[in-house]
């Protein structure tokens, strides 16, 4: 009697430990869900990184694409025209070009927010006329907006190949 292969189980990577001040724990904590979510797609196989998962069609490297465009719009500016188009990685991007491009985009959004020693001051912007958030709205709706779909990311994952854990 042959039995199935064990899912692969990650060892929960607990929440991160930080400094007391505001900004520390805000930016712990979204550095956290980025390198969590970042991973569970960077270890996914092709073609089932791109397979829907649900009836919507979200997949784990959409997830990660979107995810990009979220933090280069929120924290550089860049103007979105069609977010439902952020949800789908090119055809011609591979896993690893995702999750580059991906870190890329945080590192970027991590400079921006070196420079701001006030949370409560509006981030920079490219086009003057654009509205701008804080950067405290910015960060902890980029801690919404990644942790929510870390959760998409987990389920997906787990239904790719039974990978579970943070």
């Amino acid at each position: 009697m042959t039995t199935a292969p064990r899912p692969r189980r990650r060892r929960d990577t607990p929440p991160p430990r930080t400094g007391g001040g505001e900004a520390e724990v805000l930016r712990g904590f979204l550095d956290y869900l980025r390198d969590s979510l970042a991973a569970k797609v960077a270890g996914a196989q092709e073609p089932e990184v791109r397979a829907a998962g649900v009836p919507s069609g979200t997949n784990l490297l959409g997830l990660l694409n979107h995810l990009t465009s979220v933090e280069r719009s929120l924290f550089a500016g860049e103007r979105v025209d069609d977010w439902p188009a952020t949800f789908h990685a090119a055809p011609e991007d591979g896993v690893a070009e995702v999750v580059a491009r991906y870190r890329e985009a945080v590192a970027e959004a991590n400079g921006v927010l070196d420079t701001c020693a006030d949370l409560g001051a509006r981030l920079p912007r490219p086009h003057p006329e654009d509205t701008a958030p804080s950067a405290r709205w910015a960060l902890t709706h980029m801690i919404e907006e990644t942790g929510r779909h870390a959760g998409h990311a987990d389920i997906l994952r787990e239904l790719i190949d039974g990978s579970t854990g943070r």
